[in-house]
């Protein structure tokens, strides 16, 4: 790519990403038996921030790091256009029908986080394997796409996501039954905004707690072993909290990059 990286720029995001890899290292330790020998994937959040940023992580030799995270279709395919393909994606952002299609088709899609209906799910399980068979196994093949299934933990009509219950299970179900194209990876939660700046490693974030038992819920009505499906949830304000609690999966984001402009302002390149 002709991506331009500003070394000065570089140093500092991977000095502030190497910072929240130590604070969930500590996090990880201070956990005990919920979080031992489990690992824990940090997503940088990198919607509105430039291209050239997100390369300058991805190729740093320090950090090398993979997983970054876009809340908006569009800007995530144009990003994935630009970057390697050794990048994997993200979409964190609310899911419309009409991105599934726009999502599945993009090869290093890793993880969708944000489903929460059936329709979306097929929709994205009958593109994802339209290109699967159209990939070629020997140069680059694509695989199944991980999902999450975004739990409305804290029932703000706000937020998106499954019914906790009936509702989660069901989807669940289907997409474990009847999505071979898709991988349920686990939960994923947002939770209220007061609870999260409330959390700390000793004070437990009630939306974390609903999501760790809708998990149990789901291996145990699905017949999953136990453990299996990852919880995702934790961002900037609680990410610490959220893996003493048993998280698989934080999104950080500002932490890492800094304060975000307007939409209108972002440049996909700078």
């Amino acid at each position: 790519t002709s991506l331009k990286i500003d070394p000065h720029r570089a140093t500092a995001l991977v000095s502030q990403l190497q910072s929240v890899q130590e604070r969930i290292t500590l996090a990880i330790a201070q956990g005990g038996s919920r979080t031992a020998g489990r690992p824990v994937r940090l997503v940088a959040v990198s919607k509105l921030k430039p291209a050239n940023d997100i390369l300058a992580l991805h190729t740093a030799p320090q950090v090398r790091h993979e997983h970054f995270g876009e809340n908006y279709a569009q800007e995530l395919q144009q990003k994935a256009e630009l970057l390697p393909r050794s990048v994997r994606w993200h979409f964190i952002g609310g899911l419309q029908s009409t991105h599934c299609k726009t999502l599945a088709k993009i090869p290093n899609l890793f993880a969708v986080s944000s489903l929460d209906s059936l329709k979306k799910a097929q929709t994205l399980n009958r593109v994802r394997g339209e290109v699967i068979a159209a990939s070629s196994p020997s140069s680059s093949p694509v695989d199944k796409l991980n999902v999450h299934v975004q739990v409305n933990t804290s029932g703000e009509e706000s937020k998106s996501g499954c019914q906790p219950g009936q509702e989660t299970v069901d989807l669940c179900k289907a997409i474990v039954n009847e999505c071979p194209h898709l991988n349920l990876l686990g939960l994923m939660t947002i939770g209220a905004i007061a609870r999260s700046k409330a959390t700390t490693p000793e004070n437990e974030n009630e939306d974390f707690v609903v999501l760790r038992e809708q998990r149990d819920l789901v291996e145990k009505e699905l017949g999953l072993e136990r453990g299996s499906l990852e919880l995702s949830m934790g961002m900037s304000e609680d990410f610490e909290g959220a893996i003493v609690m048993g998280s698989g999966e934080v999104r950080v984001g500002s932490t890492i990059f800094g304060e975000r402009g307007s939409k209108a302002e972002a440049k996909v390149v700078v």
